[in-house]
């Protein structure tokens, strides 16, 4: 049964998620908004106020022409008040109404913040649409035009565009005050507007000598100190809350409580970032956009202690770093890593025009600041924020609280904490397999119920491609589609998610993966390299998955095993977007281009299965992939099908995918009716 966020159903079974700790937390933050309800106090009066931590000198100067040129570009199309948001153009940036959403046309009412029911589509619009906007990053790439081209007519607009924001967004009315992700990412946003704009004579009088500006930063810090995702809540959400304010009580150190604000979020910035992060690097969340997301956080944090002369705790950058050497060792030839999990292309600090590689962008600020191993793959792109942020960031060996660290000596493809492996074969064959947690903390929140499942790319193309996330509210078939067993490469039984959801960001029973063995550098028989899992989301029967590359012959396998009592099996294959296939009893022909070269493969799927091709189908969903927040496609998807008595049968499934001389095997079905649990 499907329960919408805000219904009754989904309250319960949200607060069944929570511990005492957090229960008493949020009933302490329901007492204070009832506080708050009447009028906000006015702040203090702040005089003398000035900005002391601009870009060195020659930071600008060291932007790639390249990457200038990209930014200026950009820039100039968002003065034509022209911007694309989750596939949704705009034309009307010139004088943006705050409130509006260009998706469903509608304008989030006013009023008290916290009355505000943000998650209602129906009343509110769509709210990713309208927060997008207010986090102002387009006006951080505006700012940055400025600042590479010293064109006044950027500077100009920023400053039009934020005091039309502060005058409609009064503290504590509307909907840009209800969700604190929000208000940490927009004062990060302002630091650097403050920054970039430094050279602009009006950037006192838009900052530090404006009343309005000085009231909005005030009101900001203060909520951020009161409302903390806690709990079950606090994934990157905090991250990114105590990120923002840390920066802006640093950079915007104007205020009585500025020095205690900087100390609090600097204390929960390291548990988090600590909390947040296995062992090995990887983030606790499992969902690769959010890895990049806090890494982005926590570097842009790091900039700010080190520009204002803030000891930062040693763990700090530790994690930071194990983050930035554990995207290196996942992406793929391309520099892309996995689509694993929720994504909703949010980003920390945005300062670059399009097409500038974010995933280059971050290995290319972990060379300058941690130093590149000799495995790390090499960055050819450019990007503006790379330059800027190690203008301000000390060196890890230069940064005097730093311990020593034993980095990896060899290209990590195993991470045992997270139950990732990155099995890679000839051809630059790339092959994703999760065997890991079901998501972060009790709900879960970004997590898909995609255990075992596997991802392949041939030299960067998607071949069994992880379909994506699409949306978050409003459109909950959808949700549920691309969070679903069904949505990806791994198998389902009689009908029914591995794990069981509770709501859009709630998973009220997790399935629980086990890896069984991992040996990715093919140390155990003569190169051929090896990852079996297996995980107990259907309570009474058990799913294991082998995976064999060797890389002499080029050829994967994957053994897909059912043992105990089911119904239906199927079994799906989800083609990137660029994969055409045909069809044919239980093979099928792929076809792709890449640098204008045609490709092939074949896909011989098992016989013992009903096989069907699915593409852009709606009712249900089925056949789509998702390139980005908002965005969807159709894309063949590939089900077989097959029935079982329910009597306990053992059944073992592979599929032999062969790319030209490269041949991959994936997890064939065979049934034996004697082979009983």
């Amino acid at each position: 049964m499907s329960v919408s966020a805000g219904s009754p159903g989904w309250y319960l079974r949200r607060l069944s998620r929570m511990g005492p700790l957090e229960v008493g937390g949020r009933v302490a933050d329901a007492v204070r908004r009832r506080r708050w309800r009447s009028a906000p106090p006015d702040g203090p009066n702040v005089t003398g106020a000035r900005f002391t931590a601009p870009l060195p000198a020659g930071a600008i100067a060291a932007v790639p022409p390249d990457a200038a040129k990209r930014l200026i570009a950009d820039a100039d199309r968002l003065m034509a008040g022209h911007a694309e948001y989750f596939g949704v153009e705009r034309d009307d940036l010139t004088d943006p109404d705050w409130s509006y959403d260009p998706k469903t046309g509608r304008r989030a009412p006013g009023g008290y913040a916290f009355d505000v029911p943000y998650r209602d589509e129906e009343t509110v619009g769509d709210i990713k649409q309208i927060w997008e906007l207010s986090r102002h990053q387009y006006l951080t790439v505006l700012a940055a035009a400025y600042a590479v081209s010293g064109d006044e007519r950027y500077a100009e607009r920023v400053a039009e565009h934020l005091r039309s924001w502060w005058a409609a967004n009064a503290p504590l009315r509307g909907v840009h005050w209800t969700s604190g992700i929000e208000l940490g990412i927009r004062l990060l946003s302002w630091v650097w507007i403050r920054r970039l704009l430094d050279g602009w004579p009006g950037a006192a009088g838009l900052f530090e000598e404006n009343p309005a500006a000085l009231h909005q930063i005030w009101h900001h810090q203060r909520w951020l100190a009161a409302f903390p995702s806690r709990g079950s809540s606090a994934n990157n959400h905090v991250i990114a809350e105590v990120a923002g304010q840390f920066a802006a009580a640093c950079a915007f150190g104007w205020f009585p409580a500025s020095a205690r604000w900087r100390a609090d979020a600097l204390r929960s910035l390291e548990r988090h970032l600590r909390g947040n992060t296995f062992g090995s690097g990887l983030n606790r969340e499992l969902a690769t956009e959010y890895h990049g997301l806090v890494l982005e956080l926590g570097l842009a944090a790091l900039a700010e202690a080190d520009a204002t002369g803030v000891p930062v705790p040693a763990p700090v950058r530790l994690v930071l770093l194990r983050m930035t050497d554990a995207l290196a060792a996942i992406v793929d030839n391309r520099l892309r890593p996995p689509r694993q999990g929720d994504a909703d292309d949010g980003h920390g600090l945005v300062v670059d025009g399009a097409g500038t590689d974010r995933w280059g962008s971050l290995l290319a600020t972990g060379d300058a600041v941690f130093g590149r191993l000799d495995w790390w793959p090499a960055v050819t792109g450019t990007d503006v924020r790379t330059p800027l942020l190690t203008a301000l960031i000390r060196p890890y060996a230069d940064s005097g609280t730093a311990p020593a660290v034993s980095r990896p000596a060899s290209r990590p493809a195993h991470f045992a904490d997270a139950g990732m492996t990155i099995l890679r074969g000839p051809e630059e064959i790339w092959c994703r397999c999760d065997g890991g947690p079901h998501g972060f903390l009790s709900i879960a929140a970004h997590a898909h119920a995609d255990a075992l499942s596997v991802e392949v790319r041939h030299d960067g193309v998607d071949v069994l491609a992880d379909p994506g996330t699409f949306c978050y509210h409003g459109q909950p078939e959808w949700r549920r589609y691309f969070r679903s067993t069904l949505g990806h490469n791994t198998l389902q039984l009689d009908g029914g998610d591995q794990s069981v959801s509770g709501g859009p960001f709630l998973w009220t029973r997790h399935a629980r993966s086990r890896v069984v063995v991992a040996d990715p550098s093919g140390t155990a028989d003569g190169g051929t390299v090896r990852w079996c899992a297996e995980h107990d989301g259907y309570q009474h029967s058990v799913h294991r998955r082998r995976v064999e590359l060797s890389s002499s012959a080029g050829e994967l396998r994957v053994v897909d095993e059912v043992r105990g009592p089911h119904r239906t099996v199927r079994l799906a294959f989800h083609l990137g977007p660029a994969i055409t296939a045909d069809l044919k009893g239980s093979r099928a022909v792929l076809t792709w281009t890449r640098d204008g070269d045609v490709r092939s493969a074949e896909l011989d799927l098992p016989e013992e299965l009903r096989w069907r091709a699915h593409r852009g189908e709606s009712d249900p969903p089925l056949g789509w992939y998702s390139s980005g927040f908002g965005r969807k496609e159709p894309a063949t998807t590939l089900v077989g099908t097959c029935f079982a008595d329910g009597s306990g049968l053992s059944a073992e499934f592979t599929t032999v995918l062969r790319f030209g001389g490269t041949v991959l095997s994936f997890g064939s079905a065979r049934q034996d009716p004697d082979e009983r649990r």
